[in-house]
């Protein structure tokens, strides 16, 4: 699993998680056994409200930082995990400077916000 899906899972849930429903047994009949496709709509999840209720977040600046925020929920924060997760966001030339780690943490919370969550505008672009 990628790191960005990782990162999701901490804060959404993961999806194995939402889709355990009990299968009806086969009929024979290929029309009536066929599945019926219904949209799940994903409720809006409060990035930072999910964020702060995890333990250690109140010692954690993970609004701003993205080795904290990696810490918080669980995920290797080290720099190949930072480098890895930077390509996986479009970045090649991720160096592990302030700057850097910087845009990390904004396009985290870009595409956290992209994938359902509510991010407050102070952590995005």
């Amino acid at each position: 699993m990628s790191i960005f899906g990782r990162i999701k899972d901490a804060i959404f849930g993961s999806d194995a998680e939402a889709q355990e429903t009990p299968q009806p047994k086969p009929t024979g009949n290929a029309w009536a056994d066929a599945p019926v496709v219904e949209p799940k709509a994903r409720p809006m999840v409060d990035i930072e409200s999910n964020l702060d209720n995890m333990p250690g977040a109140d010692r954690l600046n993970w609004r701003t930082s993205i080795v904290d925020l990696m810490k918080l929920i669980g995920v290797d924060s080290d720099y190949e995990s930072r480098k890895a997760l930077a390509g996986e966001l479009g970045r090649v030339d991720y160096t592990g400077s302030a700057e850097d780690n910087v845009w990390l943490h904004r396009r985290v919370m870009n595409e956290l916000g992209a994938n359902g969550g509510q991010v407050p505008a102070e952590f995005r672009d």
